[in-house]
């Protein structure tokens, strides 16, 4: 029996250096560090190739990590990376922005143990990165151009997704995106921080060299009639994201320093993106509250110290355990500077008296059982505080915002706003008018990047199979 199969009893599990703190605030370089091959190779060969992969299984797009983890030990990176974009158009953002300790890292065998998860994540965008950097592309040589052109409106993962799988079927793909980058949030939501946008730009060279055409500050609605790239073209796919901030209906909510967590990243984004400096969100010497206990929250909260806070303070009104991030996200925000209050309602943003903030009113939260499996949070009355505040950032999560054309052109919406897909004879991801697909946040609602890179490529795959005449019972018996 190979001596290889015990390796995770003679190595730990290593993940790469992180920056270190007293660095990596005062900047927003990525904070994680890269592996050496050797390392990476060493990391891959304590997977235990336990012969039920519940990594794989745990994978939204359902990655075969096993199977790219012994060619990463073998040094065959190349063969990794083509391996991995089998399942995953986008394998090198994924290896960075997803919460693994909640996914295939968390599904482990070896995590059931004492001796912790194969480090999957950080393999995986290691040999993207290492690929790409030897020149990997993807190998189209085979595929048969074909006579049909698909248009993709957003450049998120979901709408970059589904052209990566339209051009591997021969399929030409135009995006339109009303950004001057592609990516959507992944550009301008995600702080550079966890995501250099360096590493879109590169995935956009892949693509086109790939055959996709970005048509970029081309708002579709505005620049151009829906009603014409229906007639124009075979098959549309909308990604249009969400984004409509649900309002927590706090009184002071209008307060001078009360900020939205979406707009807040996205004009810090862009901010630098021109590398201006920071003149609306300077927060020298300030007291910052952020109200939410997602990923979007913990970006807030490290970006706030980035812009030079005296203080944040994280609210959240369930516990840690409940709480709907990644805990690594968490465990940064924390190791940066940032005080968690759990189980605190807030119920007011409070005035200074000339239409400024001053502080954040809360309630302490008691956790009683839903019946859902999940905690209510339930207030315990006479338990109010107040928390000093300068700046607010409410963080409590995402909605779709369905443009008009959509319902204008019959397709089907749900009462929340989310896209109306699949069933009733459909092909997956297909709406109620046989030529539109949609997928990612606007049909799910905000959820995770790797669940829209799934709905992007079985989007596309659906696509294909329409344009192709299988019905869509034919589509299903064939997986």
């Amino acid at each position: 029996m190979s001596a290889k199969l015990f390796q995770f009893l003679d190595v730990p599990r290593q993940p790469p250096r992180t920056v270190p703190v007293a660095v990596r605030v005062l900047g927003y370089g990525e904070i994680g560090g890269d592996f050496a091959s050797p390392q990476a190779s060493t990391q891959a060969e304590r997977c235990i190739d336990c012969g039920n992969p519940y990594c794989e299984h745990a994978c939204p797009v359902h990655n075969y990590i096993p199977n790219w983890l012994k060619l990463v030990q073998q040094g065959r990176i190349m063969e990794a990376a083509t391996l991995m974009h089998e399942t995953n158009p986008l394998p090198e953002i994924c290896g960075r922005v997803c919460p693994q300790d909640r996914l295939c890292e968390g599904a482990c065998t070896l995590e059931q143990t004492a001796f912790g998860a194969v480090t999957i994540g950080s393999i995986e965008r290691w040999v993207t990165d290492e690929a790409l950097r030897q020149g990997w592309r993807p190998d189209l040589s085979n595929v048969r151009e074909t006579a049909h052109r698909v248009a993709v409106i957003g450049a998120g993962p979901a709408g970059l997704a589904c052209a990566d799988r339209l051009r591997r079927e021969g399929i030409a793909v135009d995006v339109y995106d009303r950004q001057h980058e592609i990516g959507g949030l992944l550009t301008f939501g995600i702080p550079p921080f966890k995501l250099d946008k360096g590493v879109v730009r590169t995935r956009r060279d892949v693509l086109e060299g790939m055959g996709v055409r970005f048509l970029l500050g081309k708002e579709v609605g505005r620049d151009v009639e829906f009603g014409a790239l229906l007639e124009e073209y075979d098959a549309i796919f909308v990604g249009t994201g969400a984004y409509t901030f649900v309002d927590g209906q706090l009184p002071g909510r209008e307060l001078l320093g009360v900020h939205d967590a979406l707009p807040f990243l996205i004009a810090n984004t862009e901010r630098l993106l021109r590398d201006e400096p920071a003149s609306t969100f300077d927060f020298h010497g300030k007291h910052v509250v952020v109200l939410g206990g997602g990923d979007t929250g913990m970006d807030c909260n490290r970006t706030a110290i980035r812009l030079g806070a005296a203080s944040v303070t994280c609210v959240y009104r369930r516990d840690e355990a409940s709480m709907p991030g990644s805990a690594r996200e968490v465990n940064y925000s924390r190791e940066e500077g940032v005080t968690f209050l759990f189980q605190r309602q807030p119920v007011a943003i409070l005035d200074n008296g000339n239409g400024q903030v001053r502080g954040v009113r809360v309630v302490e939260t008691q956790l009683v059982d839903s019946g859902d499996g999940r905690p209510r949070p339930q207030n315990v009355p006479g338990t109010e505080s107040d928390i000093v505040a300068d700046v607010v950032i409410q963080s409590f999560g995402f909605l779709p915002s369905p443009p008009n054309w959509l319902g204008a052109h019959g397709v089907e919406l749900a009462r929340s706003g989310k896209v109306i897909t699949g069933a009733n004879g459909r092909l997956p991801h297909q709406t109620s008018h046989h030529k539109i697909f949609a997928g990612g946040d606007n049909v799910r609602g905000a959820d995770l990047v790797v669940r829209a890179v799934y709905d992007g490529r079985e989007a596309g795959r659906s696509i294909a199979s329409m344009l192709a005449g299988v019905s869509a019972k034919e589509a299903m018996a064939a997986g």
